[in-house]
């Protein structure tokens, strides 16, 4: 009963995690964590006081239709033997002494039988733990409205600057235009007015230019780097290697603008170009020309011996 009720409990907690964002607002973290606890301590509680072992075993000997069929593997009771004189006699060959009974299926000693329900327990507790860090990551869908709305403005300043002209940047919560299945981060109609950025994207930059923060290095690059390459796009510029070449020298002034220092604004972009270089084979249009190096003729700043 206790398993069966363990494992209610965890699928209630997994359809928890991934119900929608107010949904769990109305329900604590701490309460499903404070369940699937006193649940184990009763499991191990139980398992204490209880004499029985945690598994019943199955028993060994034939059923008793395999005993009516083959015999049940003992030897038999009558034989028939021959006096002198040559008559043929049944004799009973059974022993006098009758067959100790078999001694009953011992419990496993409690110490056993407590220390495999704690593991089982631990295990639990412990995978649980481990969902809840790996789904329970802030993100876009946990800032509030006016987060939300106040970053996509920013967002759209910035990529104002870049494109030259007024443009709008919006997060696609949706999916129905960027992200996983759309095998995109980023997408815009060259010449138009309007972006399209991954929740993950946003968020990153949300964090940077709101807290100051670098949620990582490597997504913070690349939100900086899709940030400047839609931007592009939305300036007329439609070669996606030209538009990454751009975008990765215009991205330091932009991570400059969002509060980042210009070494480490520098080093995000180029370590983006090297990711650009490294990963070209899979996605060639995205690679940047060979004069996308200091002082080539992609280079927008010439006069400045850096690059990006």
């Amino acid at each position: 009963m206790l398993r069966r009720l363990r494992l209610v409990l965890i699928v209630a907690l997994v359809l928890w995690f991934f119900s929608p964002p107010d949904l769990r607002d109305e329900i604590p973290i701490w309460l499903p964590f404070a369940a699937v606890l006193a649940l184990e301590a009763q499991f191990v509680v139980s398992s204490w006081r209880s004499g029985a072992p945690l598994v019943s075993r199955d028993d060994p000997r034939p059923g008793m239709e395999d005993r009516h069929r083959y015999g049940d593997g003992r030897l038999p009771e009558w034989a028939i033997t021959e006096d002198d004189e040559g008559t043929r006699h049944w004799v009973d060959i059974t022993e006098d002494e009758e067959e100790a009974p078999a001694e009953p299926a011992t419990a496993p000693p409690r110490r056993r039988r407590v220390a495999r329900a704690l593991v089982e327990a631990a295990a639990v507790v412990v995978a649980v733990a481990g969902l809840y860090l790996l789904l329970e990551r802030p993100g876009w869908d946990d800032l509030g409205g006016d987060a939300q709305r106040s970053s996509e403005a920013r967002m759209s300043l910035e990529a104002s600057r870049v494109a030259g002209k007024p443009v709008r940047i919006e997060c696609d919560t949706s999916g129905r235009h960027v992200g996983a299945v759309r095998h995109a981060d980023g997408i815009a109609i060259v010449g138009g007015g309007l972006a399209y950025l991954t929740p993950e994207l946003c968020y990153a930059l949300e964090r940077l230019a709101a807290h100051g923060e670098v949620t990582s290095f490597s997504q913070t690059a690349r939100a900086i780097a899709v940030l400047a390459h839609e931007a592009w796009h939305l300036r007329g510029v439609a070669n996606e290697g030209r538009t990454e070449c751009f975008a990765l020298q215009s991205g330091v002034r932009v991570a400059r603008r969002l509060g980042l220092d210009e070494e480490t604004a520098r080093r995000m972009m180029r370590s983006q170009l090297v990711a650009n270089q490294l990963h070209g084979a899979a996605t060639a249009e995205y690679v940047v020309p060979a004069d996308c190096v200091n002082r080539g003729a992609l280079d927008l700043s010439p006069g400045v011996d850096r690059f990006p």
